[in-house]
This record gives C-alpha cells, structure tokens and sequence, in this order.
C-alpha cells in the first residue's frame, strides 16, 4: 500500500468513526469486590469467600474451591507466614483476578471480574438474551458454560428463563442425572422440577427402588416423598404388614399425620385387626390414639368400630 493510499484509508476511517457508521468493540464489562481465604479440612482445597456490596444490594458467595482451579496460588504461598498473592478463577463467562495478602493460610484483598463477551453471544445464540452483569459474574461462580446449556437442551430439560439455568447449575442438575432419570421413565422433566429433585435429594437410586416395587412416581411425587420422609424401607415395611396397594398420596398422608409402623401395630393388638390406610389417617388426625381406645374399653364399649372411634372424638364423647 502506498503512503498516500494510506492516508486515504486513516482519513476515511477516521471520518466514519466521527459519523458513527464505524464502531469500537464496547468494552468488556467489568465487576469489582472483595476475597477472603481460610484454610479448609480437605488436603489441596481452601475456603473461599467472594464479596461485593452496591447501594442496593450485597453479595456474599463462599465455598471450598480445590487449589487448582485457583490459577497462580500454590501451596508454599499458602504455608509462608506472609505472602502477597495473585491468582485468578477462569470460565467462559469470564476470568476473576484476585490479589491481596496471605499470612499463614489466611487473607484477603480485592477481585475483579472481567466478562468474555464471545460467552454473551454464545448465549444470545442459545436463546438466553439480556444477561445482566451480576447474573454473568454469577455465571462466571457456578461455571455455567455453553457446553453445560448445550447438553441440557439436547435432553429436552425445559429451561424457562436465564435465571433458572443459574439454578439448575447451583443445584447440580447434570446431563448424566437427566439421563438417569429418563431411563427410569421419570418424564416432565422442566427446570423447575429437576431444581426441586435436587434439593430434596431425589435420586436415580431413590426413583428406582420405587419403580421396582411397582410404583410409577411422577417428579411431584417424589419430591413430596423426599420432603415428609417416605422412604422404600417405609414402602417395604407396609408390605410386609399385608398392606400391598398403598399409594404413594397415602404414603405421603401416613408421614404428614404420623401413622407409623409401631401406631398401626398397636392398632391391631388393641382388636382392630387391619384397619385401611384411610382409617388410620383419620384417626390420627382426629386424635384416636391407643390410649383413647383403651379407655373406650375401659368404658365397656369393646364394639366400638373406628369410625365410631372418629366420630366420638370429634365431638367431644369419653373426654
């Protein structure tokens, strides 16, 4: 190219520049706070704590991170009685660049996160648009990465906003648990319900020692299996007493009003035989307790049927 082609070119650019048809790429957002580290009680993990405060809002985010994924801090620095110190946490959504001080394990000092805008336009390809600064440093926390949305979507998980994908991530709902629960026949299987799953703790062991004793749970179901307690031991004991047809809305009914095993049992030495599971719930509901038929009993009423049973302590009869 000639000098005065050159020329030309700087000159042209410069103008369009001024015109506003040529545009600098923005510069990538970036986001400021605080670190702390202690010593954790896994070997090659620390406790890391990430702050940040704004006129409206606070953040706090702390958890055990292995040394590894804390490019350029190593164990001597860790270990030296006092020791400045500069790491940094790299995901696609962006990079954390730490530094501050160490003094034997314990320190502190300031972070910025810088944003990668090829993880915003990845995401806007993947349908999720408008992301703020905060929920991409969140992003950025919990290593949501392309690859990771990529993987739910071709199971078919319904994620119905950006803010659920942070919390599918947050809650560990995997590619690999998604499949789990496919193949044991577990369908519906929306964003919303996998987050609940996960933080009652619905296993695929969970959902298939259901599912080999002929039940058929929907993801409602088990997560309000997991909440009041029903477990497959609980299922097997109820077998073994003869009760083989018991939903899991019954299960679930039985744990709600604290029909147990021993309540049953007492029951049926007190001569109700194999009272059925809406019986039971009823009477623990209305406060029909071993004790009460007892003194019913004691009373001379020995025909008393359970519903007679209810039916005397709802309205007030032998108190």
């Amino acid at each position: 190219m000639t000098l005065r082609k050159a020329l030309a070119t700087s000159v042209l650019t410069a103008a369009l520049l001024c015109a506003g048809l040529l545009q600098k790429a923005p510069a990538a957002s970036t986001i400021q706070g605080g670190w702390a580290i202690s010593p954790s009680n896994q070997a090659d993990e620390v406790e890391l704590m990430l702050f940040r405060r704004t006129e409206h809002s606070n953040m706090n985010s702390s958890n055990s991170w292995k040394l590894n994924q804390l490019t350029g801090l190593t164990a001597a620095q860790l270990k030296a009685a006092s020791s400045p110190v500069r790491f940094a946490i790299a995901r696609e959504a962006g990079r954390i660049e730490c530094s501050g001080t160490l003094q034997a394990g314990t320190g502190g000092g300031s972070f910025t996160f810088t944003q990668n805008p090829a993880f915003l336009q990845n995401m806007r390809s993947l349908g999720f648009d408008g992301l703020s600064d905060d929920l991409v440093f969140a992003m950025a926390l919990h290593d949501v990465s392309t690859a990771y949305v990529k993987e739910l979507k071709s199971e078919g998980v319904q994620i119905r906003n950006k803010d659920m994908l942070l919390a599918l991530r947050i809650h560990n709902v995997t590619g690999q648990y998604v499949r789990e629960m496919k193949t044991l026949g577990t369908s519906n299987l929306s964003g919303d319900n996998l987050v609940a799953m996960r933080i009652h703790g619905v296993t695929a062991e969970f959902a298939k020692s259901l599912k080999d004793m002929g039940y058929d749970p929907k993801p409602d179901n088990l997560v309000a299996l997991r909440i009041h307690g029903v477990t497959p031991e609980f299922a097997r004991d109820l077998k073994k007493q003869g009760y083989n047809s018991v939903s899991l809305d019954q299960m679930v009914a039985m744990r709600i009003h604290g029909v147990t095993p021993e309540f049953m049992k007492q029951v049926s030495d007190l001569g109700y035989g194999h009272p059925g599971i809406d019986q039971l719930v009823a009477m623990r509901i209305h406060g029909v307790s071993p004790e009460f038929i007892r003194k019913v009993q004691d009373r001379g009423i020995r025909k008393a049927s359970i519903d007679d049973l209810v039916a005397m302590k709802i309205h007030g009869i032998m108190d």
